[in-house]
């Protein structure tokens, strides 16, 4: 009986590395067998005896006795005389087992044999982490911060290392050593070197979803259910819901009492702010709702385009509600209700006004384009805002913005000689 550090023991092996037991003494007879192949070219002569709870091995060559001067085949037959040294009651054509040591096999093989069955070791257990993790993607997963690295921080959940890259992480979070993170399971995959990286999520939708799923029992059982979830991780998201029970409201149900359920959700994903909405199948009733905070006075569809469009009007003081902080706001109601939402002020019936297409003669297509992804579909829209912020929201170069701002007031003779000379100036 060996009892060697090539093994161990096979239950403490089986525990940690959480490998079936009956499939490690098979990976270790393979390993005994693949080195008696090569010193002794077969194995068929050779019985390899485990004791799984200890790690003792017994190699046992097994070879039928044959009379002196008869040997043919040193592997498979052995001379009496020689068996006799073995066991010295046996006799011609029986079989004697003899026991071998490692040692017989060198100090190379051994070794050899030490890094075979610790690389088997490991592709199991990279084997058993690819299986688990992506039977878990689309679930969420609790683990400690435990490195930072250039572009990733380094997760360990279970004992298994999980990877939060950059382009996954909430913008505001910071994460420190020690510090207890929850993300959702995105991607499973494998180098060239087979081995397993575990890709895990902050800034994937499907986190904002489950964690609703934890903390509304109405979705957890069916009774809401989440159609839809958009975020732009860390400012603002979308979350369309709709109830399979007309007793339930779902965006009550989702809110809870006192805004405490999705508190809980906006606490866990650095504040973002949510905006919880109930989906409709009419793109009309969806665009109004998805356009929340703002609250369209109308809504006109145009569906001959591709993508289609929309023309949403608003109140003059939900403008920049509608459009939000640098067009986030309209990204994601767009992005809701597949329709290209263009935001239009709303015009009093006594008040005089141009739409800015009127001025084409004045400016390039892009120039107006822009005016009119912030709200600015009408001169006096324009005029409403200040150079700078007009700058600002449009992102147009500050001597483009003075001359639209210029010529707008030279239309309704608001401007005076100083604006006149600017104009020149910015001609010229």
């Amino acid at each position: 009986m060996i009892r060697t550090d090539l093994v161990s023991s096979f239950a403490e092996i089986a525990r940690d590395k959480e490998i079936d037991r009956d499939r490690l003494q098979l990976i270790v007879e393979d390993v005994f067998r693949a080195m008696i192949r090569k010193r002794y070219g077969s194995d068929e002569a050779f019985e390899i005896i485990l004791n799984p709870n200890h790690g003792d091995i017994q190699l046992l060559h097994i070879r039928e006795v044959v009379d002196d001067y008869d040997l043919e085949d040193p592997v498979t037959q052995i001379e009496l005389r020689d068996a006799l040294l073995i066991d010295e009651d046996v006799e011609t054509e029986d079989d004697v087992a003899e026991e071998i040591s490692l040692k017989m096999f060198g100090r190379r093989a051994v070794a050899m044999a030490r890094h075979t069955l610790r690389q088997r070791i490991r592709d199991i257990e990279k084997e058993n982490i690819f299986e688990e993790y992506t039977d878990r993607i689309g679930e969420i997963v609790v683990g400690e911060v435990y490195q930072h690295r250039r572009r990733d921080v380094l997760v360990m959940h279970n004992r298994v290392e999980l990877i939060l890259p950059r382009e996954e992480q909430i913008p505001r979070d910071r994460y420190r050593k020690g510090d207890m993170l929850r993300a959702i399971v995105k991607e499973v995959r494998r180098d060239q070197g087979n081995n397993v990286h575990v890709i895990i999520s902050r800034a994937d939708p499907q986190l904002m979803e489950r964690l609703f799923e934890l903390e509304v029992p109405e979705i957890d059982e069916g009774e809401v259910e989440i159609k839809r979830v958009l975020r732009e991780p860390g400012d603002r998201a979308k979350v369309a819901v709709i109830s399979h029970d007309e007793r339930i409201d779902p965006v009550g149900a989702c809110v809870g009492l006192k805004g405490n359920r999705i508190h809980a959700v906006v606490r866990e994903l650095s504040n973002e702010n949510i905006d919880v909405l109930e989906w409709a199948d009419d793109p009309y009733t969806l665009i109004k709702r998805a356009l929340s905070p703002a609250h369209p006075i109308s809504v006109m569809l145009n569906d001959e385009l591709d993508p289609p469009r929309a023309k949403a009007i608003v109140k003059a003081d939900e403008v920049s509600q509608a459009i939000g902080k640098g067009g986030i706001n309209i990204r994601l109601a767009s992005r809701m209700s597949g329709y290209e939402i263009d935001i239009y002020r709303e015009i009093p019936p006594d008040e005089e006004d141009i739409e800015i297409d009127e001025f084409d003669d004045e400016f390039d297509e892009n120039t107006l384009q822009r005016l009119k992804d912030i709200g600015c579909d009408t001169a006096k829209a324009v005029l409403e805002l200040s150079i700078d912020e007009l700058i600002r929201r449009s992102g147009l170069v500050a001597d483009v913005a003075k001359r639209v701002m210029h010529v707008i007031k030279l239309e309704f003779e608001l401007d005076n000689e100083e604006d006149e000379l600017e104009e020149e100036r910015i001609r010229a």
